[in-house]
């Protein structure tokens, strides 16, 4: 979802290009003398504004609204503008361009992002909502069901621009699990729904059990979800206050014991209902800085408009995740990438 924002302050001058490894002042690097800590079980690395306000191939490289790791160990960045970048893991750099496109040729909301067994890639958009397959190429291979209640109004209960924003594989591969953003009309405020598929023959889905998650507030949404290998899930949330800045929290949750909500109509005063049990990881304000500067207030210079995360590794006990903001194309946004080492 594109948050817009209101310009409060000048716009600052654009970030020097660096790497994720290469310190300056568009970037930091761990120092073993001080303390990166986020919280008691977050860390920051490094972040990087490499590739903020970038282009490449005639293509603006920005508006990321999800990421994933690729067959080939690269990063598959995708926009919410209807491209598909593969990325450089160490650098950055992107190596190719996709253009996306639905059946008619029109463009995608794009924003959720799984690379499958096979390499093809499963995309959401969150127009209508919907779940497509594509190759790598960017051909149209399949269109996954989606339940009614799911879609937009007046087909279903949910609001425009307010849909399928996460995207995840369960471990085993035989689960695929879609964040509503915010919640469809009927249920509680800050109820969103996290709906199933389930593998069948030939590598399609149906849907599956669906379960509620709830949001610390209710401007807050969420904007992608990531699988641990044993079915727990890490979760973003993630919210802007004109004036102040963006919110952006990182949760551990656990939709193993909760309720199956697919054949509940609505989320409000249903009793015995288990919502996803969720616990805070790191409110990402309170990262330390690492020189980061910001184009518009902020709680934290670091933060920005964060909607991408993917699990990259493990390293030391630790994950090893990868978050990225969405720019908007906006002056006033940064697109940047974080490192952080996550311990469940």
């Amino acid at each position: 979802m594109r948050l817009r924002t209101v310009l409060a302050t000048a716009t600052a001058g654009l970030a020097a290009a660096t790497c994720l490894t290469a310190a300056g002042p568009a970037s930091a690097v761990s120092n073993p003398r001080t303390s990166n800590a986020c919280s008691s079980t977050v860390s920051i690395d490094r972040f990087s504004d490499a590739l903020d306000k970038t282009t490449y191939d005639g293509t603006f490289v920005g508006n990321f609204s999800a990421l994933a790791v690729d067959k080939d160990g690269s990063l598959a960045a995708l926009e919410d503008r209807s491209s598909l970048f593969d990325l450089d893991a160490k650098t950055l750099q992107p190596k190719r361009v996709v253009p996306l496109a639905d059946e008619n040729g029109a463009a995608l909301d794009s924003e959720g992002l799984v690379v499958d067994r096979d390499g093809t890639r499963l995309i959401t958009s969150e127009t209508e909502p919907s779940i497509r397959r594509y190759s790598a190429d960017g051909k149209i291979l399949d269109r996954l069901p989606v339940p009614s209640s799911l879609l937009v109004a007046p087909a279903g209960r949910a609001v425009s621009n307010q849909t399928f924003e996460g995207l995840t594989l369960l471990p085993g591969g035989r689960t695929l699990l879609a964040s509503m953003e915010y919640p469809i009309a009927g249920d509680t405020s800050g109820a969103v729904r996290f709906q199933t598929w389930t593998r069948t023959k030939g590598d399609h889905f149906k849907p599956a059990a669906q379960y509620a998650y709830k949001s610390d507030a209710a401007f807050l949404g969420v904007p992608e979800v990531q699988a641990l290998p044993d079915g727990r899930l890490l979760v973003l949330e993630r919210g802007f206050t004109s004036g102040v800045g963006n919110t952006v929290r990182l949760y551990l949750a656990d939709p193993r014991h909760a309720t199956d909500t697919s054949g509940i109509d609505t989320l409000t005063g249903q009793p015995g209902v288990r919502l996803v049990k969720k616990t805070l990881l790191a409110d990402i304000a309170d990262c330390p800085s690492l020189g980061a500067t910001a184009k518009q207030p902020q709680p934290n210079p670091l933060l920005d408009n964060i909607e991408g995360m993917v699990i990259t590794g493990r390293e030391k006990g630790r994950l090893k995740v990868l978050l990225v903001s969405d720019d908007n194309q906006n002056a006033v946004q940064t697109t940047r990438f974080y490192d952080l080492r996550v311990r469940v």
